[in-house]
């Protein structure tokens, strides 16, 4: 089997691969595994000053494997013990976070899709450079989810907040660095370039310096609740897949994925429509 992470250090910098290409490096429990032991690598070398993450093949994340959700939860049935999903959900959150906490700022490199919990990932890190052309959006907001690390109020505010997930709607690079959600947008066949410099450049630094920054500005949006937020978005992500609707989709998607997807999608029309610009 391939590692579901991979790891390149080079400059300072580790790379940090998530390497699911075929599955457009959904999430599940070995792949998150796997990650935290390579990022507590890169945080145990004092070569490494800064963390770049990026995805193999066509995505950056596409969120959990709802084939292995959708199959989980159909084991796990009979009556709905919330402090046992409470409990499973915050080790994913907890391995989001360590991005947050780590010493060593880590740079997102998002291309493609980058949804669901891939935007957990994405935005529990400290900078994020995107492709002009990726997909930044919390389809589960339709059903079936909500943002457990609670990252996207703290980054947009209010109302674009809103916007995006009473919608499901994602934006694209150029929005992303418009509303604030992302450093710099590059066409595709820039990105890699792109992300590279940004993390070699931040690595310019020394490492109690850009700890110390670090936590200056955490600790600001620490103060705001971040922990409460995160708490009831992990409430309420487990109340909603327990919804009837939720149910519904669990049971479609344990039979056919694409098909409980596409048609949780099919009234909003294509996923890679979001806010209209100006």
């Amino acid at each position: 089997m391939a590692d579901a992470v991979l790891a390149e250090v080079g400059a300072g910098v580790t790379t940090l691969t998530l390497n699911r290409p075929e599955r457009h490096n959904a999430i599940t429990p070995e792949l998150v595994e796997q990650f935290l032991a390579a990022l507590r690598d890169a945080e145990d070398d004092d070569g490494v000053r800064v963390v770049r993450l990026r995805g193999a093949g066509p995505s950056f994340c596409a969120g959990y494997d709802i084939g292995w959700g959708a199959e989980a939860m159909a084991a796990g049935a009979g009556p709905w013990d919330p402090a046992a999903d409470l409990a499973l959900m915050r080790r994913f959150v907890d391995a989001y976070m360590a991005l947050w906490r780590s010493p060593k700022p880590v740079i997102a490199q998002v291309h493609g899709a980058c949804v669901g919990g891939g935007t957990d990932l994405a935005l529990c890190a400290d900078l994020v450079v995107c492709a002009e052309d990726c997909r930044i959006g919390y389809a589960p907001a339709r059903v079936w989810g909500s943002p457990t690390t609670a990252m996207w109020m703290y980054r947009l505010g209010l109302e674009r907040c809103k916007r995006l997930l009473l919608t499901g709607d994602p934006v694209d690079g150029r929005r992303a660095v418009e509303w604030g959600l992302a450093s710099e947008a590059v066409p595709a066949d820039e990105l890699e370039a792109a992300g590279r410099a940004l993390a070699e450049r931040v690595a310019l630094l020394p490492g109690n310096q850009l700890h110390m920054m670090k936590v200056l500005v955490n600790q600001a949006f620490e103060q705001m609740g971040l922990a409460t937020s995160q708490l009831v978005g992990l409430l309420l992500d487990g109340a909603a897949r327990h919804t009837p609707e939720g149910a519904a989709f669990t049971e479609r998607a344990t039979a056919d994925v694409r098909a409980a997807v596409a048609e949780r999608d099919r009234p909003f029309g294509d996923y890679g429509q979001g806010p209209r610009t100006a």
